[in-house]
């Protein structure tokens, strides 16, 4: 065998064309050393963009589960005021607030030393969840010892008095442990000194559900930590490197090891090697903005990163020793061709795991049902989107509050991550501020503030939001510089029309340009159709648009259609239209049609008051008279006199000035299953949604009738509305009822 390659090496010596063999050879040699070298750099940028994109996300779903715990608690705070004159009530207080808070795992109410007078010292309601349901218990009781004064929390909440979320720490209750955090959010007397606290556990499983929900490589992981390093969540015991998480904690606490800041510089870098297996890795880390300070950090490994590249290079290798028994010049460009190769795998590979999340990350937030409201007569809606080979922005939305469909379309300027993290922020924005607000321009204002902070990139977004309250078919809505939609009338001239608007500006431009609302009513069966611009600009095989003509040519033939029927009609001519032509920019519509369905009542009964208290007891003599005519069960029939009662006085106190008389008249239509009470004044503009709570503190003796605010009375009623229609307050309570011989 030696004989032969000594033969073989002195042949080779011999021939003319060994040099530049040997040349080719070093050649491409040379070439692969520097496309790794390439390929490594910008996969090391990507891993720096993908990091910092799944700690924006993360946070941002973190934040969100915060946010809906701290809202919940808010909104509970007058139930406690309401009832704390009666300590044994707080056990119920607590347990309303986990039966409305799905995700909390327990609620406490924790009195300052002394309060009740009737109750121990110390006296700490306590409901939670077990597998038998909510459980109640004070954990001061049966001489269990437990002094929450000691308890740091309750110190750091009696010298700050502000919310504030617990380390995380183990909670044992009937013998099971359960890691926990818990928001505390202080109640104050009038003299801004600190009665109680309010407490709201959340397991710390939830929250490792959402941080490990998603991962930029299979084996990375997420931590989530205190501002002081400890451990919040993390991965499952099943991830395969949970060995790991240790290590992690301990480079991310000590200051003297070596990082470096991210090319964004929101995040840190520290490159590791494990203690067990020896791989290498790279960890990126970040604190949350806002209370609490907690940290994020994501850790990555060079194997699944860079694992591409090493069998690039022994591909390389292999064509080099096979070079050798060929020509040079083959040698040569045979590499070249090899090298531009690879360099574009790797791209398409970088790129399309870009739009797959992008993908994900956009469909996720549409709604899931395909026939949303069936239940409804009034109201039917569809909406629709294609995403293109290049993943947008685009997004609508809609929900139903207080007899209002809320609903909107918008669309990012841009293409893939950066975008869809843009209208992911929006959308959750969107349902933030609608939660509490009717008006389409506030609403707007506030996804232009939030767009505009920290928008290094310049990124805006074209944005429509509409208000339709369904009893009257008054449309409010507020236009960010997206296309125009259109009405569509089921009989009538002009069948088809662009919605008048205002365009104003995208927002995430200004954050002081102030945006106009305006205002239409929709007759019965007409239609809203709203689309964004990769209808209008879709292509065909010439690159001709499809056009605003096109649009109303089709929407004309559809007047008489469903939502769905004229979506999918606009779907098949603008694809047929486009013939062979690749989609370019996702397709989106949404399509509402309005069709009310007046409820027929077999009787009403009316009585007009004086905006003045003394009244009340005839308005509950007419409620009381009602509902014995009804023959509605006493629980029910006292709840709806609460609710009427309740809505009337505050129009009393609200809607005329102090010193002004008027009259407020109290309608009440009925029939054999549905009551329902309109309650209409001549008074100043008056939303009672906005109404100030009564101040629960006093007691019942003390407290003057009505105050207890909307929330109250949507509890006791089904829905809820109202309009300012011909310059009079209409508000409006619907209940449904059976009477005794039907119960």
């Amino acid at each position: 065998m030696g004989n032969l390659f000594s033969k073989f090496t002195q042949t080779l010596k011999g021939h003319k064309n060994v040099l530049f063999i040997i040349a080719a050879a070093l050649l491409v040699e040379l070439f692969s050393a520097a496309q790794y070298y390439f390929a490594h750099n910008l996969l090391e940028k990507e891993l720096d963009n993908r990091a910092e994109s799944e700690l924006r996300m993360k946070a941002i779903l973190i934040r969100g589960i915060l946010n809906v715990m701290e809202k919940t608690v808010g909104e509970h705070i007058w139930d406690i005021k309401r009832n704390i004159a009666l300590p044994d009530s707080m056990f119920n207080v607590a347990t309303r607030i986990i039966q409305n808070t799905p995700k909390a795992e327990g609620s406490c109410l924790v009195f300052t030393p002394g309060f009740y007078p009737s109750k121990d010292r110390l006296f700490e309601p306590y409901a939670y969840k077990t597998g038998n349901g909510i459980q109640v218990k004070d954990l001061c009781g049966d001489d269990s010892g437990h002094d929450y004064t000691r308890h740091p929390a309750y110190k750091k909440m009696e010298k700050e008095l502000e919310p504030f979320w617990s380390d995380p720490y183990i909670n044992v209750t009937d013998s099971t442990e359960m890691a926990l955090t818990t928001y505390s959010y202080p109640l104050k007397d009038k003299n801004d000194k600190l009665i109680a606290i309010c407490g709201l556990d959340v397991s710390l499983e939830q929250i490792g559900d959402t941080l490990n929900a998603h991962h930029i490589y299979p084996s990375s992981f997420n931590l989530l930590l205190t501002n002081s390093g400890e451990i919040i969540s993390g991965p499952s015991e099943k991830h395969p490197k949970k060995h790991d998480i240790k290590q992690v904690i301990r480079l991310i606490n000590d200051s003297n090891v070596k990082r470096v800041t991210s090319n964004s510089g929101h995040s840190k870098c520290i490159v590791f090697k494990s203690e067990v297996d020896n791989s290498a890795g790279c960890l990126y880390y970040a604190n949350m903005k806002g209370n609490p300070k907690w940290q994020l950090a994501v850790v990555c490994y060079d194997n699944e990163v860079y694992g591409d590249l090493y069998p690039m290079r022994l591909q390389f290798g292999l064509l080099m020793l096979l070079g050798l028994g060929v020509l040079g010049l083959i040698i040569h460009r045979f590499a070249n061709n090899e090298r531009k190769l690879n360099k574009a795998r790797i791209q398409q590979e970088l790129l399309g795991s870009e739009l797959r999340i992008a993908q994900e990350i956009q469909m996720g937030m549409l709604p899931k049902e395909i026939q949303p409201y069936a239940d409804r007569n009034d109201l039917q809606i569809f909406g629709s989107l294609v995403p293109a080979r290049e993943v947008g922005g685009d997004i609508y939305d809609f929900f139903l509050r207080d007899e209002k469909l809320f609903f909107c379309i918008g669309d990012v300027s841009g293409k893939g991550v950066p975008s869809a993290i843009v209208m992911a922020e929006i959308h959750s924005q969107f349902r933030m501020a609608s939660v509490h607000e009717t008006n389409p321009a506030h609403i707007m204002q506030t996804l232009n503030t939030a767009s505009c902070e920290g928008n290094e990139k310049n990124i805006f977004v074209t944005f429509f939001i509409g208000v339709l309250d369904l009893p009257t078919g008054r449309l409010r809505y507020c236009n960010a510089g997206h296309d125009i939609p259109y009405i569509l009338k089921a009989d009538g001239d002009q069948q088809v029309t662009p919605l008048p608007v205002v365009s104003n500006i995208p927002i995430g431009l200004f954050d002081d340009f102030e945006f106009k609302p305006q205002e239409a009513v929709l007759d019965k069966d007409s239609t809203i159709f709203l689309y964004t611009d990769g209808l209008t600009e879709a292509k065909n095989v010439p690159h001709e648009q499809f056009g605003i003509s096109r649009i109303e040519k089709v929407l004309a033939k559809a007047t008489q259609a469903t939502p769905q029927e004229m979506v999918d009609k606009m779907s098949r001519e603008v694809h047929q239209f486009m013939d062979e032509e690749e989609q370019s920019d996702d397709l989106t519509m949404l399509a509402i049609k309005y069709t009310p369905k007046r409820d027929e009542y077999t009787h009403e009964e009316e009585i007009t008051l004086q905006n003045d208290i003394k009244y009340v007891d005839q308005l509950n003599d007419f409620v009381e008279s009602i509902t014995d005519k009804l023959g509605i069960n006493t629980s029910k029939a006292h709840n709806i006199k609460l609710a009427v009662e309740e809505a009337v006085v505050n129009v009393m106190e609200y809607a005329y000035p102090a010193g002004t008389t008027g009259d407020i008249d109290i309608q009440a239509m009925y029939n054999d299953r549905k009551l329902k009470f309109v309650i209409t004044d001549a008074g100043v503009a008056f939303n009672p949604t906005k109404a100030t709570l009564a101040d629960t503190t006093l007691t019942v003796e003390e407290r003057p009738v009505g105050g207890l605010g909307l929330l109250l009375v949507r509890e006791l009623m089904d829905s809820i509305n109202y309009e300012r229609i011909n310059h009079k307050n209409t508000l409006t309570l619907i209940t449904h009822y059976k009477s005794k011989e039907q119960e």
